[in-house]
């Protein structure tokens, strides 16, 4: 493709975040960077006599504080993070809290998979327990999948492209790659990522049907992917924004680009299905690897979608073999995500935003509570590395079979000639 036809470069120039671990960008990245596990037992109402007790909770977050009441009404718990890491994202890029001039400039898509689950119970005890006419109307919307992206656009006043990505774990990238290729075909500015709020006692019950989750009940031991002792996954609540330019439109406003979407891929190889998803994974990496211009010895470090059971693990090791060769045995691999829960959509946004924090600062993060493998991966423990982090490929897989690849690179870098 020559230079005069090429799409323009998708690149982040916004990051908020409100995790377990962190509720900015900074709080996030310094928990990430020294391995804080911030696991624990689940202290929501309602959910003590559930076998599901470990999770990654976002404790102290006051939504009052951060969202106007006209919109605290009408949505879920797992919008009020959305739109609280929105609008950290929007400042981190420089953008102001006013309505924007160019409205039609800027378009939004979330991903989702578990919905709005506290704010239905909530209404449907209302139903069961007192008529109908107790029921409020936002009950209508409030636990669709689509009420993060619709609830931030109409606070910000964003009338370019929208979308949702009602999908697994893995539509987190996928929803990204939708931003960036919005971006390809001519909006300046999107407004993308993922926050989920699995956590209600009606949400957990809908999660015990997962044979991959974990019930162990000791936070240290609940969720220990590619060791001996793994048992499944702990899930967890939060999310993250980015705000993803048109580079070229951010520069001429002088805004800092922090990394840039250079590639991406996805397969689907059927729920459960982990044996199958080696192939899956494998595949997505290789067209990930081959939309960015990238060679497999280019990866910097991997950011792991870290499952936690057995048979996936093994499959992931040796997806990573088969798409990156003998570069799967040197490059650095990291889950920290093993500190936090794995949030479904949003587990592979913050795994994303992790990755452009360490780009930054040059360090590759551990994977707490994992202390020793029995796979043949360059898995950082105990402590960050110091590394030169240029290209990094994010991993992640859905419950339901997705699989997806992204590869991000470091604000200011470029493909290598050539390969574009």
């Amino acid at each position: 493709m020559s230079s005069t036809s090429r799409p323009p470069d998708a690149v982040v120039t916004g990051i908020g975040v409100i995790a377990p671990n962190g509720q900015s960008a900074d709080a996030f990245w310094k928990s990430v960077r020294e391995g804080v596990v911030a696991l624990d037992r689940i202290s929501r109402e309602g959910c003590d006599h559930l076998p599901l007790k470990v999770a990654g909770e976002v404790r102290g977050f006051d939504a009052a504080a951060l969202i106007e009441e006209r919109f605290l009404v009408q949505t879920d718990r797992f919008s009020h993070y959305a739109m609280a890491a929105a609008s950290l994202a929007l400042d981190d890029a420089g953008f102001g809290r006013d309505a924007p001039d160019r409205p039609f400039d800027i378009g939004v898509v979330t991903a989702a998979g578990s919905g709005g689950g506290e704010f239905g119970q909530r209404e449907l005890q209302k139903l069961w327990g007192q008529g109908s006419k107790f029921v409020g109307p936002y009950q209508s919307i409030a636990w669709f999948y689509a009420a993060s992206t619709g609830q931030i656009s109409i606070r910000g006043g964003f009338k370019g492209p929208c979308g949702v990505v009602a999908s697994d774990e893995a539509g987190g990238l996928d929803a990204l790659a939708h931003a960036a290729r919005a971006v390809h075909r001519g909006t300046p500015t999107m407004l993308v990522g993922a926050a989920e709020a699995p956590l209600a006692p009606y949400s957990m019950v809908c999660e015990l049907g997962y044979p991959e989750i974990s019930t162990v009940e000791e936070p240290a031991r609940a969720y220990r992917p590619f060791t001996s002792a793994a048992c499944g996954f702990v899930p967890a609540e939060g999310g993250a924004v980015l705000v993803v330019e048109d580079a070229q439109r951010a520069r001429d406003r002088g805004a800092t680009v922090r990394a840039s979407i250079a590639g991406h891929g996805a397969t689907f190889t059927g729920a459960s299905r982990w044996d199958l998803s080696r192939e899956g994974l494998a595949r997505a990496i290789r067209i990930a690897l081959d939309e960015a211009g990238c060679a497999p010895e280019e990866i910097d470090v991997v950011f792991a979608d870290a499952l936690g059971v057995p048979e996936a693990d093994r499959a992931e090791a040796l997806a990573l073999a088969d798409a990156l060769g003998a570069h799967a045995a040197r490059v650095p691999v990291t889950a920290p995500k093993t500190g936090i829960g794995r949030g479904y959509c949003a587990a592979p946004v913050l795994d994303t935003v992790a990755a452009v924090l360490a780009m930054e600062h040059g360090q590759v993060p551990p994977t707490p509570n994992v202390y020793d493998i029995c796979h043949d991966l360059d898995l950082v423990m105990s402590r960050a590395r110091p590394a030169e982090l240029r290209t990094a490929l994010v991993l992640s897989r859905g419950l339901m079979g997705s699989n997806a690849a992204l590869v991000v690179r470091r604000g200011g870098e470029s493909a290598r000639p050539g390969r574009a």
